[in-house]
C-alpha cells in the first residue's frame, strides 16, 4: 500500500473504530484503468455499526485536481461490492470526476433482486464530518438508489429527494427495499 493509500486506510479506521478490514481486488473488466494501488477495502461490521461497509482506497490520487474516496453499506459480506466500487471507481478515473450529489448508474442492481440499479454520491450523514475530510480527500457515501429516484432527483433536486427518503424512514442498506418514488412520481 502506498502512504497515500495508507493514510485513507488509517483515516477509515479511527473515523469508524474498526481495526480490520480485508484489502480486495476485482480483477476482472475495467481494473486496468486504476491506479495499481486501488483497492478496496471490506470493514466487518461493529457494535457500533451493525453492517459491512466496502470504500474505495486509491480511487484518486495525490496529483489528481479532486480527490474522492466513497464507501456503501451493506447487511451481507459480498465480492458484488467490491467488483461495483470498482466499476464506479473506473468511470470517475476514466469517464468523468464524480463528486457530491452526482449520480451514476451502475449498468446492473446492485444485487440480485435488487431495485436499486444506480447509486447517489452524499455526504457521510451517518458518520459525520470527522469521516468526510481526510487531508485533501473528501470520503463520503454511494447511496444505492432506483433509477425512479435518481430521475425525481434529476427533475425536483436533491433536497426534494431527500425528504421522500425522510418521509418514508429510507432503508439505505437494504437491497431489497422498494423505491420511494413510485414510476409516475419520477416523472
Amino acid at each position: 500500500m502506498t502512504p497515500h493509500c495508507e493514510a485513507i486506510a488509517s483515516h477509515y479506521k479511527k473515523a469508524w473504530k474498526n481495526g480490520s478490514w480485508t484489502e480486495k481486488r476485482w480483477e476482472h473488466g475495467p481494473f486496468w484503468g486504476l491506479p495499481a494501488p486501488f483497492c478496496v477495502l471490506e470493514f466487518s461490521p461493529t457494535e457500533e455499526q451493525k453492517l459491512w461497509t466496502y470504500a474505495t482506497c486509491g480511487m484518486s490520487q495525490p496529483e489528481d485536481d479532486s480527490l474522492l474516496e466513497l464507501h456503501l453499506l451493506s447487511p451481507t459480506q459480498t465480492d458484488a461490492h467490491v467488483e461495483l466500487l470498482t466499476i464506479v471507481a473506473h468511470f470517475h478515473r476514466t469517464g468523468a470526476p464524480l463528486g457530491p450529489e452526482h449520480t451514476i448508474n451502475f449498468g446492473r442492481p446492485r444485487l440480485a433482486n435488487s431495485k436499486c440499479d444506480h447509486g447517489l454520491i452524499s455526504l457521510p450523514y451517518l458518520d459525520g464530518p470527522s469521516l468526510e475530510k481526510c487531508g485533501t480527500v473528501r470520503c463520503l457515501w454511494l447511496i444505492p438508489i432506483t433509477r425512479a429516484e435518481r430521475e425525481f432527483k434529476v427533475k425536483r433536486g436533491l433536497e426534494s429527494l431527500e425528504a421522500m427518503f425522510e418521509l418514508v424512514n429510507f432503508q439505505y442498506a437494504d437491497p431489497l427495499r422498494q423505491s420511494v418514488i413510485k414510476e409516475d412520481e419520477s416523472q
